[in-house]
């Protein structure tokens, strides 16, 4: 083996390693953003990527609720959004909660149509009533006959809150207003907006 060429070799990676060593180094002594320059960005500080669930939730700005409705002996549905989206559907998502005092399956919101019978624990009997247009759109579903909706699986437990959501055919984009149904809850009048 030729001693010069190896000597070479060796050389040559202690240049990289080195040259990798600095590269890190100098990366690793960034700006000091707390310095009060205007111009550089903030980052987080360790002590506010600590924050309990808690804290990041009560200083979480709240969904504004388009619509609220209660029945079903303790059952609250509230609906904080109802956005069409660009390829013709419209997207509607809540709250649902449970103060029922025991917990709720809900069975009855899957619907009474036969294709929909493998949708137990969801929201697939939910509908939108078009009433000036006098039309009823049905959630939308997959060819398995899934609906495009949350599951609650294992139910809602007594003063359990969960989000929700379900996906319908978009009203012409004139229709602004529709009502939201579901099982034995009373109708809940909504405003469309439009997505991005």
């Amino acid at each position: 083996m030729n001693l010069r060429r190896t000597t070479t070799t060796r050389r040559a990676l202690a240049a990289v390693a080195i040259a990798t060593g600095l590269v890190f180094s100098v990366a690793g002594c960034g700006g000091d953003n707390d310095k009060g320059d205007p111009e550089s960005p903030k980052t987080s500080t360790p002590a506010d990527s600590k924050k309990s669930p808690e804290q990041a939730d009560s200083q979480a700005p709240a969904d504004k609720v388009l619509a609220e409705v209660k029945g079903e002996d303790g059952i609250a549905l509230s609906i904080t959004s109802a956005k069409r989206d660009g390829g013709g559907f419209l997207t509607v998502e809540g709250t649902v909660t449970n103060g029922t005092g025991k917990p709720w399956a809900v069975v009855n919101w899957r619907g009474d149509e036969k294709e929909l019978a493998a949708n137990g624990g969801s929201i697939a009997g939910a509908a939108l009533v078009d009433e000036a247009g006098k039309k009823k759109y049905l959630i939308l579903r997959d060819t398995q006959g899934r609906c495009l909706c949350t599951r609650f699986t294992g139910g809602v437990l007594n003063g359990q809150t969960k989000t929700w959501y379900a996906q319908f055919p978009a009203p012409p984009e004139g229709t602004t207003n529709v009502s939201f149904q579901v099982g034995a809850m009373p109708p809940a009048s909504i405003d469309i907006t439009e997505g991005e």
